[in-house]
Order: C-alpha cells, then structure tokens, then sequence
C-alpha cells in the first residue's frame, strides 16, 4: 500500500455515507445524552458481542450472553461461554487500546481467544482460508509472509490516518485484516473488534454502537462484498457496504435515543424498566417481574399502552392472541 497505489477509489457513495455517518453522530452527542443511559450503552454493548460470534456460528442467544457477562449459570458449550467471557473481557478495553500498535492487536487477540486456541495472541503458522459457512471464499496468503503484510498494512495506516477519513479508514482496514487472515483463529472477531477501536478513537460514542448486530443481520451481504473485493482487487464495494450498515445502526440508534417517555404512565415506565432490549417475554414473564396477577390489568394498564406508544412490539402481531405471542421492547 502506498500513496501512489490506495487499495481503494473515493467514490460518491462512500462520501454520501461519511456525511450522513458524521451528522447522526453530532444528533447523538448534541441532542442525546447517551452518557445518561447507562442500560442503553451495556445493552449495545452486549448486542456487539453476541452478534459478533454469533457470526462465527456461537449458538449461545442473547439472553444467554446477557447471562454470561452477569455471571450467572448457563447451560450450554463450554467453548461458547468462554468466547463469550473473552469477547466481553476484550471489549472492555477498548478505550486503552491503541489502533495502530501492532503489539496491542497482538495482546487483544491473546484476550479474544483465551484457552481456545494454542496459538493465541500470536501469528498463524500454518495456512488459512475464508468460509462463509461450508464455503471457501478465498485462500488466505501464505504464513511466512503474514508479519510483513501485518506491518506494512499497520504503517500505511499510520501514514494514512491524517489524509483518509476515519470511517473510511477503518473500513479499509477491517478489509485488509480479513483478506490477510493472520491468525490461526478468531479473524472476523478481531476484525470487527478492531473496526471499534478505531471508531472509538474517532468518536467515543462508538464504543457503544452496535454495528455488529447490523453485519450479523446482512451476514451473506458481508461475505459477499469481501468476495466481490477479492475479484476486484480494490475494497470499494466492502467500504460502502460497511459505511451503511454504520449509517443504518445509528438511525436506529437516533430512534431509541428520541423515544419520549414524559406523559407515559408509572405503569408502562415500570414495566420498560424490567424489559431487556431485543428480547422475547411471554406475557407470564413480564407478570411475574411485576409481581402481577391479573392479565387484564396487565393488558389493559401496562402492555396495550406500551404497544400503542410503539415503545413494544408483539413477535407475532397477525395474532395477537397467539399462545406462543411474546413482546420485544424496542
């Protein structure tokens, strides 16, 4: 990578992005107070790691990573719950983490795969490819010639960081990353913990923005655009996809943040307050959080409100009176 050779074309879309990107940014942190909402920051924070490896095909839902990080018992792979206790140990060292240390990658992914691989925190020795699924996408580089694509990719970043936008340059980054393949296990963990820091470093309110959940729901959208970059020898397609799905995250994002709950009653604040976002609650869940006995008193003073307000969802709302019906907070 040089200046003479950018791995990538500035194209309108990309600059269409950055400024939508960078004005929901000045909503968040000028109109909201994201600082104020300690449950809304852990709960996207949450979201980022249980996305991120349900991408790499960890089964564990999200109640049972919310379960994890809370230190309760779960049942489930040993393997998958130690993931989820690494991931979360990683991500909270974000705001320590210096992006273009190639030393510090090196500590983080010893972190991110703690007692799961022999060669953690280290260079892969042997030969690597990229699957989606049972799908080889593409054969990683050689190993011997990891460390120096490893240094030349975080020297050009250096060089970079103060010419090429950040948005662009972490996308560019996470690309490259995941088309070197360097270590044995945990790439597209690393990568996409790796695009946060960077982000983080740009705008702190990153580090509560879940852009893991928006690729895990565009999962085949992801790989395909790595594909794509592969055949074109540049990272334009993978670039735009990222920078909107980060656009997308933070309209959602805004909409959270602008729910106003003034003239709600005690009722509905009380139950929001016991609803976890993005997960399911049977109608018997939410009473016995409440300590209720009555579902007529639940649907009439607690559930039927918060639907009304959409601050609530049903999982199946062309039947609502479904006996498998369940409520979502949104």
């Amino acid at each position: 990578m040089s200046d003479n050779n950018p791995p990538f074309d500035i194209t309108h879309k990309m600059l269409s992005y950055v400024s939508s990107i960078s004005e929901k940014i000045g909503n968040i942190n000028y109109q909201h107070n994201l600082e104020s909402k300690p449950h809304l920051r852990r709960n996207n924070k949450i979201r980022s790691i249980h996305s991120s490896l349900k991408i790499e095909a960890n089964s564990l839902t999200l109640r049972q990573v919310r379960d994890v990080i809370n230190g309760h018992i779960v049942i489930g792979e040993q393997k998958e719950i130690r993931e989820v206790k690494n991931a979360y140990a990683a991500y909270g060292k974000i705001t320590s983490i210096n992006p273009y240390d190639l030393n510090d990658l090196n500590e983080m992914h010893g972190v991110m795969t703690k007692y799961l691989v022999d060669e953690s925190g280290c260079f892969r020795s042997g030969e690597e490819g990229v699957f989606n699924g049972d799908e080889c996408i593409f054969m990683a580089p050689p190993a011997r010639l990891v460390p120096a694509l490893m240094n030349n990719l975080f020297q050009w970043m250096q060089c970079e960081k103060d010419k090429i936008h950040p948005l662009i340059l972490s996308s560019v980054f996470h690309y490259e990353f995941v088309f070197i393949h360097p270590y044995a296990d945990g790439n597209g963990r690393m990568a996409r913990l790796w695009h946060c820091v960077f982000l983080t470093k740009w705008k702190s309110v990153f580090e509560f923005i879940p852009i893991e959940s928006q690729i895990e729901k565009f999962q085949d959208g992801y790989y395909n655009a790595i594909a794509q970059c592969h055949k074109d020898g540049k990272s334009n397609v993978f670039i735009e996809f990222i920078l909107q799905q980060i656009d997308t995250v933070l309209s959602e994002i805004l909409i959270q943040l602008s729910m106003n709950t003034e003239g709600l009653s005690d009722y509905v604040k009380r139950m929001l307050a016991i609803m976890e976002y993005d997960i399911p609650y049977s109608s018997n869940e939410i009473m016995d959080k409440l300590k209720l006995k009555s579902k007529e008193t639940f649907r009439k003073n607690y559930m039927n409100p918060a639907i009304k307000s959409n601050l609530v969802k049903m999982t199946i709302p062309d039947k609502p009176n479904s006996k498998n019906q369940k409520y979502v907070k949104l």
